[in-house]
């Protein structure tokens, strides 16, 4: 297994990071508080660690696992140092009352992230269609993602598969800005009766 790398201390990095450590990733997070991110290490266990926010993360795969709104600050205040990297954006940019989002085609969070990345980088979109809770109990499930390089995809599809998920490629960084709909829909389903422990799913015959 290899080194995970996330940014970001809340409930998605934590659970990400739970899961990836539980099925042999060595994972790291880095937060802008480092206390909290200690407190994270110390919950994942398995030897996870804290790197320096804004150093260069030890993971070739790393995770942005922060609000929608913070996404491009954060990629800009890394800069150099995430050059080369795979950063999966897992963020999902709902209108306040998650009618929507603020997005539009071509402009998805994920195209804003690769803009303020250095040369090099990578950008794929993934868990945003997935939640939380449903990740940590690390059970098989259906993950989507979308990108415009094969190989940083064939990466983020291996990391899928070691957790035990399905990866369900959807296409090149266009469709992004379909995921973050599908973000929506998940939460339309939920809320209106399938519960939030309720998952998208892809049947292949």
């Amino acid at each position: 297994m290899t080194t995970i790398s996330i940014i970001g201390s809340g409930s998605m990095a934590e659970a990400i990071g739970t899961r990836a450590a539980a099925h042999g990733h060595t994972v790291e997070i880095l937060g802008r508080t480092r206390s909290k991110a200690e407190a994270l290490a110390e919950r994942i266990g398995h030897g996870a660690t804290v790197g320096e926010y804004g150093a260069r993360p030890a993971g070739d795969i790393v995770v942005v696992a922060v609000l929608f709104a913070d996404a491009v600050a954060v990629v800009s205040h890394f800069g150099d140092a995430l050059a080369g990297k795979v950063l999966v954006d897992i963020t999902n940019p709902f209108t306040a009352d998650a009618s929507g989002v603020v997005t539009g085609p071509g402009d998805s969070v994920s195209h804003r992230i690769l803009a303020a990345a250095p040369e090099g980088t990578h950008v794929v979109k993934a868990f945003n269609t997935v939640f939380g809770g449903v990740i940590a109990r690390d059970e098989p499930l259906d993950a989507l993602f979308a990108g415009d390089d094969d190989a940083a995809k064939a990466q983020v599809a291996e990391f899928l598969s070691s957790m035990g998920m399905r990866p369900r490629d959807a296409g090149g960084l266009g469709m992004a800005y379909a995921l973050e709909w599908a973000g929506i829909l998940l939460v339309g389903v939920a809320a209106n009766g399938a519960g939030f422990d309720a998952a998208l799913s892809v049947d292949v015959p």
